[in-house]
């Protein structure tokens, strides 16, 4: 039998990352992070880029999301592994699901500590990922998340933890996976995700809509909840034809509307807005990104979202 092939696509972050007198950068190569693997698996290496995921743009993310797919468009390729940073890997994960339609497994990896940490987690979590990448048994699953000895599906993955090996959690464990696209767009629509809080401005929106957003997302309170003046200027945005799309800053549970007095998740409906039940601001945004990104329109956005839930 021949041996099972996987990619393995480098992007830095704290796996390839070594201490310096000005902090851990990346600096590792694709090829030093080769992991001891199976006798039946052979890991090819791709270094795509070598950044600190903070420090991503979206158009790096959706470049990520292309190589991947380019490595998919060869039948003999049997998985892909991505190593990212924990930063903003939920969101990098997550773009690449919406647009996987291949069922063969896309792994995403990496690590809490330097590689010159005395105990580094990196190369275990990509050899775990490598493994995962590997087994058929994987197929079909969409991307994946493979960290600290857990693996998460991409969908509702968020970071925990700072400093803890096992970084991940997940909303919720079985969230459906309506895909955006096939293809990967080239110019990714820019959209703003807000912050809302007790005394926040409601000119925060306006300065979006003026500054030309796509879309908007909101990190609301609670089961998605916010102030009247928050309200009118969503309706205002709406009218501009400005999606906005409620999310919460409360980690687990629905997102629904629940209360009104002017600012609650009734009144923000009444004003237009669409609610995520349960991707969270971060995959939110990412997913309003890729919707606006392939043309679409508000029907189809508020469909997208309808259809993430579990039924």
């Amino acid at each position: 039998m021949s041996p099972r092939q996987v990619v393995m696509i480098t992007t830095g972050g704290t796996a390839a990352s070594r201490t310096t007198d000005d902090g851990a950068v990346p600096v590792l190569s694709a090829q030093d992070l080769l992991p001891d693997t199976a006798a039946d698996v052979v890991v090819r290496p791709r270094e795509l880029m070598a950044v600190d995921s903070s420090s991503l743009t979206v158009r790096e993310q959706f470049d990520i999301v292309r190589a991947i797919a380019a490595e998919l468009s060869d039948p003999a390729v049997d998985g892909v592994v991505v190593t990212h940073g924990t930063d903003t890997l939920e969101e990098t994960a997550f773009l690449a699901d919406l647009f996987g339609d291949d069922p063969r497994p896309v792994v995403f990896t990496g690590a809490q500590r330097p590689a010159d940490h005395p105990s580094p987690d990196g190369p275990a979590n990509i050899a775990a990922a490598v493994a995962l990448a590997a087994d058929p048994s994987a197929r079909g699953r969409g991307a994946l998340v493979a960290l600290g000895g857990t693996v998460l599906a991409a969908r509702g993955v968020f970071k925990t933890s700072t400093t803890a090996l096992r970084a991940f959690d997940t909303v919720h464990a079985e969230l459906p996976r309506p895909i955006v696209a096939e293809s990967v767009p080239t110019r990714p629509a820019r959209v703003d995700l807000l912050a809302l809080y007790p005394g926040v401005s409601p000119g925060t929106i306006a300065s979006a809509v003026e500054q030309r957003a796509a879309g908007i997302v909101l990190s609301a309170t609670g089961s998605g909840n916010t102030h009247p003046d928050i309200t009118a200027q969503v309706n205002l945005a709406v009218q501009r034809n400005v999606p906005v799309v409620v999310s919460t800053r409360v980690p687990y549970g629905a997102v629904e509307p629940t209360y009104g007095g002017g600012g609650g998740g009734v009144d923000l409906i009444r004003a237009g807005a669409i609610f995520s039940p349960w991707l969270r601001a971060p995959q939110a945004r990412v997913a309003l990104i890729a919707l606006l990104s392939t043309g679409a329109d508000r029907n189809a956005i508020e469909a997208f979202f309808t259809a993430s839930s579990p039924r």
